[in-house]
């Protein structure tokens, strides 16, 4: 009997038709894989054209990527590394987001390039939480100008819930797990967000930047 083991020669498959399939493309989550495995991706990854989006980069794995793709630009807060490293040209709406608090920002900024890398002009605004009203409503004619707009939020997730009562486009809302003990590691503000009681509001999970970014990106797209 043969105790000895080995992993597969294939590891990913790559989902190249997923841009002319569904209008974007496919990105790549990197908790969990190795460098080699990263290095090999990366390498499929210029032989093809199209945006392709790194997500949750760590700055070993940077490095390993930027072997086969050394020109792709890097953000560290948004742990994103982006191929090719200018973002298209925008077409659709504005796609505005916003953080609560600065502590909100490596979440929002992820949602900001994710919708920027997908095509969209795009806008980030920084700490205009419900603490202090009359940041948010300086904003309110840029918020107006959006046809869509990225909350991020955590302690008690309230920023939504008012972005949303201003502002006649879809709200995106974001929890992040920033808070004391009774936000539960983001799970106050989630839960917060799915009982909001202006219409209009979607959801997404816990520190998901990218489905939020993705999503804005949809809503914002150009009418057909």
């Amino acid at each position: 009997m043969n105790d000895s083991w080995s992993a597969p020669a294939v590891f990913a498959e790559l989902d190249h038709d997923r841009g002319a399939r569904r209008g974007y493309p496919e990105a790549i989550f990197c908790p969990g894989k190795t460098l080699e495995q990263l290095a090999v991706i990366a390498a499929d990854v210029r032989t093809r054209e199209g945006v392709t989006l790194f997500t949750r980069v760590e700055p070993e794995q940077v490095e390993a990527i930027r072997r086969m793709l050394p020109e792709a630009r890097h953000d560290p807060v948004a742990r994103i590394l982006a191929w090719p490293p200018e973002p298209p040209a925008p077409s659709g709406g504005r796609v505005v987001v916003l953080t609560a608090g600065t502590t909100d920002l490596p979440v929002a900024q992820e949602a900001w390039l994710t919708a920027t890398y997908l095509g969209r002009d795009c806008e980030l605004v920084v700490d205009v939480g419900v603490a202090g009203l009359h940041r948010v409503l300086a904003r309110l004619d840029l918020l107006r100008s959006a046809r869509v707009v990225v909350v991020a939020a955590g302690m008690d997730g309230a920023l939504p819930s008012v972005v949303a009562g201003l502002i006649s486009a879809p709200v995106v809302a974001v929890p992040t797990s920033v808070g004391y003990g009774a936000a539960f590691g983001g799970l106050a503000p989630l839960l917060a967000m799915l009982n909001s009681c202006a219409p209009g509001v979607s959801v997404v999970n816990i520190d998901n930047g990218y489905g939020a970014g993705h999503l804005a990106a949809q809503i914002a797209a150009p009418c057909p």
